[in-house]
């Protein structure tokens, strides 16, 4: 019988693959899964005796090696990691780590320095404890994980944790709202990259690039859990936008996978090589809305189609990804593939809550066994989104005839104008057809005494002034009430986005409630 906890499952991959690269970064670092076993163990026999009464540990460090020992580390030492979301601000994080009960937070001075942060009492750093493990402890370590069986290494470095207990914590992007503590069990995560594996059918020399933060849910499961419980290599960045290293590091190590976003892969195309991405097998993107024109240049420049998927924080987090592969599900232009093996999804009525309904634009619910156990000290808000069992994800989707689920619109994103329910989304997409392709825009709504909502548009064409974006939208057919007035096209510089790629609406919204306040003085 499989292991039913992370640490425990590692332990068993590690022993398998004892000398094939495990881990390895931009700075050079690199561990085969021996050593990366090795080093969890010893950080973990740490953690328990400096943090002995602590569930939750804060991590506020960046994707790569260092991260993901102290991932690991945690989990083996019992410990629940909360990856703090750097990119969000003071508040943020001060709110994540109130919600978790966060006492001591590992991370780096390194890392600090860069990102800006001032160090605190409540830190401790990974650079100190590492240098605290001397060769006799390293070697006998070495000897005891080498020598004795998994099972009993995991007996004795890994908790007898249920597979139901939480292994992690992560808070949803907050893009539209307040970040919420996701409790993710051992059994979400490991169900889920089962699920990929199994869709994927990833090889032992596969490599993937690594360059999603670990606060991010995708992240986390997918560029540190899949590939070490996989047996997979993986390599990390921690700027997903830095192209010309990431090209480099995929050169480098051959990478078979990429996991990223649309917005990323858009800096790839432009600054990495044909050559660096010869050996890619899958590029797989999520998080936002893969456009024709990025999937279309991606193709030309590096001759593999993106394989856009789906997912959220509350499933851990894939739900549905295209393949190229027919007889693992295939793929459909304009969806974002069928449902992982093991997930159900169905669409409903949005108002009374009757289906499934197919072919027909509804509510979409998701469930399986890495949906979520809820969020943390949030019962309430739990209860409003499980509905019999099922993850109401707040997204509008159509499941067509042959299981494609193709997403429409959110359901926090329409704005009731004149009585009528506009979905943002679509007037995004006649925007975005009226734009060069290689700029975006994105749609938001402000109060207005008449309607009682407007919509204003942002966009980046700095060779489109408002008044041509207007006439050309009053050519389209999209309903007179859905355009924005000429006044609410704004263009602007760049989009705000949050550190996981996604746009931060909450950011967009604020910009349009600013610029209405300028426009009312």
């Amino acid at each position: 019988m499989p292991p039913s906890v992370l640490g425990r499952q590692f332990i068993r991959t590690a022993r398998r693959h004892w000398s094939s690269l495990c881990i390895a970064d931009s700075t050079g670092r690199q561990l085969t899964f021996g050593r990366t076993l090795v080093a969890s163990l010893l950080l973990a026999r740490w953690l328990r005796r400096r943090l002995p009464d602590e569930t939750h540990v804060g991590l506020l460090l960046p994707a790569s090696v260092g991260g993901a020992l102290a991932n690991v580390a945690a989990s083996l030492a019992g410990k629940i990691p909360v990856n703090l979301n750097f990119t969000a601000g003071k508040d943020s994080m001060d709110a994540a780590i109130e919600r978790c009960g966060v006492t001591t937070i590992l991370t780096s001075r390194t890392f600090l320095e860069k990102v800006g942060i001032a160090p605190a009492e409540n830190m401790l750093f990974l650079e100190d404890v590492l240098k605290q493990f001397g060769t006799v402890a390293r070697l006998r370590m070495l000897t005891t994980a080498f020598l004795l069986p998994a099972a009993l290494v995991g007996r004795i470095y890994a908790p007898d944790d249920d597979a139901d207990s939480v292994a992690a914590v992560i808070f949803s992007s907050g893009s539209t709202g307040v970040p919420k503590g996701v409790m993710l069990t051992h059994r979400n995560i490991l169900s889920n990259v089962e699920s990929v594996l199994q869709r994927f059918q990833l090889k032992d020399d596969d490599v993937i690039v690594g360059v999603l933060p670990f606060f991010h849910s995708f992240g986390f499961t997918g560029t540190i859990w899949l590939p070490l419980v996989g047996g997979l290599a993986v390599v990390y960045h921690p700027n997903p936008t830095d192209a010309k290293t990431i090209g480099e590091l995929a050169g480098r190590y051959r990478a078979t996978v990429l996991i990223s976003t649309p917005t990323f892969c858009g800096s790839y195309i432009r600054k990495c090589t044909p050559e660096q991405f010869a050996h890619l097998r899958y590029a797989i993107v999520g998080a936002e809305k893969l456009r024709g024109p990025v999937a279309d240049a991606f193709k030309e420049r590096f001759g593999l189609d993106l394989l856009e998927g789906y997912g959220c924080t509350e499933m851990a987090p894939v739900v549905a990804v295209n393949v190229p592969d027919v007889e693992r599900g295939g793929a459909r232009l304009g969806s974002v593939g069928r449902p992982l093996p093991g997930v159900a999804a169905k669409i409903v009525d949005l108002t009374t809550g009757e289906g499934p309904l197919i072919g027909q634009e509804g509510l979409l619910l998701v469930n399986g066994p890495n949906r979520m156990k809820g969020y943390l000290g949030e019962p309430d808000k739990t209860r409003e989104v499980l509905r019999d069992g099922w993850y109401v994800t707040g997204d509008i989707a159509l499941i067509d005839e042959d299981g494609f689920i193709h997403i429409t619109d959110r359901l926090a994103r329409f704005s009731k104008i004149g009585g009528e329910m506009v979905p943002h989304m679509k007037v995004e997409q006649q925007i975005q057809e009226l734009l060069d392709p290689h700029f975006t825009c994105v749609v938001t709504a402000v109060s207005d005494a008449a309607k009682g909502e407007r919509l204003v548009a942002f966009y980046t064409d700095p060779a489109v002034t408002p008044q041509a974006l207007w006439e050309r939208l009053c050519r389209t057919e999209l309903p007179r009430l859905w355009m924005p007035k000429r006044e609410d096209l704004r263009p602007i510089e760049a989009i705000p986005t949050l550190g996981t790629g996604k746009i931060d609406l909450r950011a967009v919204r604020q910009l349009a409630s600013d610029h209405a306040d300028e426009a009312a003085s």
